[in-house]
């Protein structure tokens, strides 16, 4: 297990879809959402993005593609300056695919797939991406990215019993795919993702996920990356910008928090999960890194999640 098998193994994607685009002559479209996550890519036509109020635009053409993590806002326009459509307002009045908007006039195609995670469970993940990824496609990852993407369109075109299943699982494996486009990148440089790209490293990071529950010590973990303990240290805070052992009780906590929400397991049941000996251990744990303990936030959370669902009643 990897990192990445931690966060979507949490359920941290609640909804994910494919979206495809027609827009026609003049037309503009703004993208912002706390927790939708897209992969997109222009299949046809040509766009200005604009990223934010302050950035230049920049114009794509048909193979750009990105990927814009929640929370981030742009547009896409076919020209500068034009009026905008928010994309959750089209695809309200629109809720089948493809997606029509503006008048007559050149042709621009865009697919999506949109996620949308739980916050807090994708938080690992959200926190080490930028806002906003350019992928390249011109290596076999961008080949299987390409290649999701037609899967895509034909669930689309072609769709029969299990479609929503399908297309929703395919929109995930493109997630997946984008983020191993950007870990096998050179610009791929801030935290976990990182330590990921680093053949050293990585192995140990995946036996650690595989087992958080193991008495991990530095000195094992730099034996499973065939380094000495000081420069196992080293390059492990330079990749991820934290210690091993720091690193170790992040996701240690993280996995408690997945425990909590989702199952009714004891304190104690959790606190051997995760590698704590007592729930007294864990507790005090928890308390120095979420600042509540953890029967408190188990409550808190629900409480919180029963006030979502009768407000989307």
């Amino acid at each position: 297990m990897d990192p990445i098998d931690d966060v979507l193994a949490a359920r941290s994607v609640e909804d994910s879809r494919y979206v495809s685009v027609e827009a026609r002559g003049a037309w503009g479209i703004s993208f912002r959402s706390p927790h939708t996550t897209y992969v997109m890519m222009i299949r046809s036509g040509r766009c200005w993005w604009q990223p934010g109020s302050h950035a230049e635009p920049e114009l794509l053409a048909p193979g750009n593609c990105f990927l814009v993590r929640a929370g981030a806002e742009f547009a896409l326009a076919d020209e500068p300056g034009r009026s905008l459509v928010s994309c959750e307002s089209l695809l309200a009045s629109q809720p089948g695919s493809p997606v029509r908007h503006g008048t007559e006039g050149p042709v621009t195609e865009i697919v999506s797939a949109r996620l949308a995670f739980d916050t807090g469970a994708a938080e690992p993940l959200l926190r080490v991406l930028p806002p906003v990824l350019r992928l390249d496609l011109d290596d076999s990852i961008g080949d299987a990215l390409r290649s999701t993407f037609r899967l895509l369109e034909l669930e689309r075109t072609f769709s029969g019993f299990g479609s929503g299943f399908i297309t929703s699982r395919l929109a995930d494996a493109l997630f997946v795919y984008a983020l191993r486009t950007h870990v096998s990148s050179a610009e791929s440089s801030h935290g976990w993702l990182s330590a990921l790209s680093d053949p050293r490293l990585a192995p140990a990071l995946r036996d650690l996920h595989t087992d958080l529950a193991h008495p991990w010590t530095v000195e094992e973990l730099a034996r499973r990356a065939g380094m000495s303990r000081a420069a196992f240290a080293a390059a492990f805070r330079r990749k991820t910008g934290d210690s091993p052992i720091n690193y170790l009780t992040y996701w240690r906590m993280h996995r408690a928090k997945a425990l909590l929400r989702d199952t009714e397991s004891s304190l104690q049941q959790i606190a051997l999960a995760i590698g704590y000996d007592t729930d007294a251990a864990f507790s005090r744990a928890f308390r120095r890194h979420e600042s509540v303990a953890p029967g408190a936030w188990r409550r808190r959370w629900r409480a919180s999640a029963a006030d979502s669902r009768e407000a989307a009643e």
